[in-house]
């Protein structure tokens, strides 16, 4: 899994998010448009593209796309 494969669908699930404003570091919370459908959309996004399944648990205790990374990478 590549990370920067991973920020790009990322910034698919927000709909009009320029790429250069997300990170690894970035606080996923704090991104404009972030919402509880887009916790959802990034769940089945990582279930359809990586084949793990992540948890409202799992969400809830990331701070950073990084965070949200690790937990896909220490579940392959």
């Amino acid at each position: 899994m590549n990370i920067d494969t991973f920020l790009k669908k990322i910034v698919e699930i927000f709909d009009d998010l320029p790429s250069q404003e997300i990170s690894i570091t970035s606080n996923f919370r704090d991104i404009d448009g972030w919402s509880s459908m887009t916790a959802l959309s990034l769940m089945a996004m990582i279930d359809e593209e990586y084949d793990v399944v992540i948890k409202g648990d799992d969400i809830r205790n990331a701070v950073t796309i990084g965070d949200i990374f690790n937990i896909i990478q220490s579940r392959k």
